[in-house]
């Protein structure tokens, strides 16, 4: 995990509380926000692959790449609206998937 994304993310979290406050409203837009970037991230790829004959090929792997950072950093700057340790909450999450990863066995 990037060194910086927490504090990164938990300086925009605060900007967002100072700007729009804490309602259920603003987490749930917070939470959309990582939609939003999920489906650019998704018509980055669609436009590298050329998918749409209309458009031809429009976007490159480095663009994808970039809207998946951007889905990266919404989805932890929604976390901090669902809990008051998202560090620990992702490190957590990213300790079982590595456990899953070690234990899991092939099937013949």
């Amino acid at each position: 995990m990037s060194a910086i994304l927490m504090p990164v993310a938990a300086r925009i979290a605060a900007t967002l509380n100072t700007a729009n406050g804490k309602s259920e409203h603003e987490t749930a837009m917070r939470l959309m926000k990582v939609t939003e970037e999920a489906g650019e991230a998704t018509a980055a790829y669609i436009g590298m692959t050329g998918q749409n004959p209309r458009k031809g090929i429009s976007h490159t792997t480095a663009d994808v790449a970039d809207e998946l950072c951007d889905v990266i950093i919404a989805a932890t700057v929604a976390l901090h609206s669902f809990t008051d340790t998202p560090a620990a909450d992702l490190t957590a999450k990213l300790d079982t998937a590595a456990r899953r990863l070690n234990t899991r066995r092939e099937t013949p």
